[in-house]
């Protein structure tokens, strides 16, 4: 009777632990594009970042199931095999060898693990190897510390921290291929609901390739410690529809903005040697160092996406930059109430 009852419980508990695992691999099957947070990595929203979902899902459900046979085993032996009250201390009797179990948890472990690598692999080659249609957009990602360049090389232009990419649906599909290079240390290019982590590594070209479904704003992180502002080296991909994309291509091709009523300011970026670090294309100005600003007011947010961009934070940052993002390697420079006033204002004209 009470191996029967022991049986019951048992296999009560399996069941338990198998539906839980089912629920959890159906929730996870069923995410949507509108996810629980914006880095949410089970509401994939581009090809390659939908294969490693899938990919982690599957090994999820095979572990999953290990798990299940392994606890349940482990709970009957534990049970039927407990010490008993009239146990007298002596030696129960051995029971050497079984070639049929041996062969078992040795051949079964071998063949999951082959499952688990050829599949692995499988989306490694999907991923890693897709080849570049013709009508691809093709952006050069450059991660610096601690903020990020993306040159356009079919436009012509840089911009930096915030990616432009149009949207590839079904029927046209445009996806974006990212050449990523490292001007320091080594970085990681990350926006998990669009592709996975992704290297930057200095003298070693690397690559990836994003193909979003719909349009929005996605978020993303440098997922290699690269110093000290590491955490505040924001990822913004900004997914527009073919006609807006082009409208923005179209803006940032133009020039600067030369305004009579900011020559004060702009005499002032010349004079503090800004355009030593910066590009400001129609003008002298073309550093490398510092991002481009030639469209600066253009960006929702400036210092790698951690302010919002205000002519407030932008004086506060213009001041002292260090001191709004500790570790950011822009120096402070000394300027008087009225000269940041003068090349604030600047500033705010390059739109």
């Amino acid at each position: 009777m009470r191996k029967f009852r022991l049986r019951v419980w048992l296999w009560r508990a399996g069941r338990a632990c198998v539906a839980a695992l089912c629920s959890a691999s159906a929730v996870f099957a069923a995410a949507t594009p509108a996810p629980f947070s914006p880095t949410n990595i089970f509401a994939p929203d581009s090809t390659p970042a939908r294969s490693i979902f899938r990919i982690s899902a599957f090994v999820l459900e095979i572990t999953g199931a290990i798990f299940v046979v392994v606890f349940s085993l482990l709970a009957y032996a534990v049970i039927k095999y407990r010490e008993p009250k009239d146990d007298d201390g002596h030696e129960p009797a051995q029971v050497y060898g079984s070639n049929q179990m041996e062969l078992a948890w040795t051949v079964l472990p071998v063949l999951i693990v082959v499952v688990l690598f050829l599949s692995t692999a499988q989306v490694i080659h999907r991923v890693q190897d897709a080849r570049a249609p013709a009508d691809a957009l093709q952006v050069t990602a450059v991660g610096h510390q601690f903020w990020w360049e993306y040159r356009y090389p079919q436009y012509n232009f840089s911009t930096a921290n915030e990616l432009h990419v149009p949207i590839s649906d079904p029927g046209h599909a445009v996806p974006t291929y990212l050449g990523l290079l490292s001007a320091d240390v080594d970085h990681s290019f990350w926006v998990p609901r669009l592709a996975g982590k992704t290297d930057l590594i200095p003298n070693h070209p690397n690559t990836t390739w994003i193909d979003p479904h719909q349009t929005g704003i996605f978020l993303g992180q440098c997922a290699q410690f690269c110093g000290t502002a590491h955490a505040n080296m924001l990822l913004r991909v900004y997914v527009q529809s073919p006609d807006d994309f082009q409208s923005w291509v179209h803006e940032q091709e133009q020039p600067a903005v030369n305004d009579p009523s900011t020559a004060a300011g702009r005499a002032l970026f010349v004079a503090k040697a800004c355009f030593a670090c910066h590009t400001i294309r129609g003008t002298m100005a073309a550093g490398k160092v510092g991002p481009d600003l030639t469209h600066l007011m253009s960006r929702d947010t400036i210092a790698a996406g951690i302010l919002p961009n205000t002519p407030e934070n932008l004086r506060k940052w213009i001041q002292d930059p260090p001191a709004m993002k500790e570790g950011a390697l822009m120096p402070k420079v000394d300027m008087t109430d009225e000269q940041l006033t003068q090349i604030t204002a600047y500033l705010e004209t390059l739109k």
